[in-house]
């Protein structure tokens, strides 16, 4: 199989560097010279610098979209339309302009799509997933997110202020950034948001031109109320879903990966002031071993098999097309004051 990586920033390199390590080595470059990162690595391996050509040129079975996010769709909308299989990376556009063309593009070559969510091939959140669809915790009645991340911390290679992530003209700002949770947090509860408002901004003392600080609020399809907070500046970073149900509790925690389920005992009183019954929790740990590329190199793996025709994508464009319109719906929010109903 060929692969075309278009974008060779920090994740366009961990790409592939996991494509090299499954067995891939038919692999093709496409850049602008932007990157910031030294070549060594790259040296071999083809390079192209029009787009256009290097579909013509190489016929690549798949795609890497890798670049910067206002660029995405520069490269996911012409690769579609010659139907290969396409890794697009999170989120899939600085808009919801143009999306539609990429829908259509799919929707006419075939091209199976596969948005990079990275978090849904953490052990811990495939456990509560598990979990939480298989009704151990009842009727999921609340979820929570908190996600704070100090981003120079980042990438301490390069300066935070050159990267996407701060730049707002490059889609960046930290709710397209750290939009794992907008995915993540219907996915678990097993339901996509129906209603959204949100406050973003930029108000700590980073030099960024896209807001760093956001919180919103969810109301889910069934009727279950979601919050997450979203932050730039927070040191210690700190990452951890809380998800309630009606007979019990499941928690995850990036700090050590285990999710945790807490299961009431049904045991009323007679008198119907509480329960007798006292719940247990059991936690189930990260396995031995495992570090975070761990989450890329499953992702790559099931991208493959995406490749390869034997698996259709597990996070699909129109999974990517609703955590935009979240996006979309925060800064509309921000502006109007207004709740926003998707």
């Amino acid at each position: 199989m060929k692969y075309l990586i278009a974008g060779l920033g920090s994740i366009g390199r961990r790409h592939f560097r996991n494509l090299i390590a499954l067995g891939e080595t038919d692999i093709v470059l496409y850049r602008t010279g932007k990157a910031t990162l030294p070549d060594d690595e790259l040296a071999g391996y083809p390079v192209e610098t029009d787009f256009s050509e290097a579909l013509k040129k190489h016929k690549p079975d798949a795609v890497i979209v890798s670049n910067p996010t206002a660029l995405h769709l520069d490269v996911a909308i012409p690769a579609s339309r010659t139907g290969c299989a396409i890794l697009l990376e999170k989120p899939i556009a600085a808009s919801m302009e143009r999306v539609d063309a990429l829908q259509e593009a799919a929707q006419k070559s075939g091209a199976q799509i596969l948005v990079a969510f990275q978090f849904r091939f953490h052990p811990g959140l495939v456990k509560a997933k598990e979990w939480i669809s298989a009704g151990e915790i009842g009727r999921v009645i609340s979820a929570n997110v908190h996600f704070g991340e100090y981003l120079p911390a980042w990438h301490p290679w390069e300066d935070y202020r050159q990267g996407y992530a701060a730049r707002a003209d490059l889609g960046g700002g930290v709710v397209a950034t750290q939009c794992h949770s907008l995915d993540y947090l219907p996915w678990l509860v097993g339901e996509r948001a129906q209603a959204l408002w949100g406050l973003a901004d930029k108000i700590s003392d980073l030099e960024v031109t896209a807001e760093d600080t956001a919180k919103i609020g969810l109301r889910f399809a069934g009727g279950a109320l979601g919050s997450l907070h979203l932050d730039y500046n927070q040191q210690p970073p700190e990452h951890h879903f809380t998800i309630v149900g009606t007979n019990g509790t499941v928690k995850w925690n990036l700090a050590d990966g285990a999710a945790r389920i807490y299961r009431a005992l049904p045991n009323p009183s007679p008198d119907g002031r509480g329960t007798k019954g006292e719940g247990i929790w059991e936690t189930h740990p990260l396995p031995s071993g495992w570090e975070r590329n761990v989450m890329f190199v499953e992702q790559m793996k099931h991208f493959a098999d995406v490749v390869k025709g034997s698996a259709n994508p597990s996070c699909t464009l129109e999974d990517g097309i609703q955590v935009q319109k979240m996006i979309a719906a925060v800064h509309e929010s921000q502006k109007t004051r207004t709740l926003i109903k998707l």
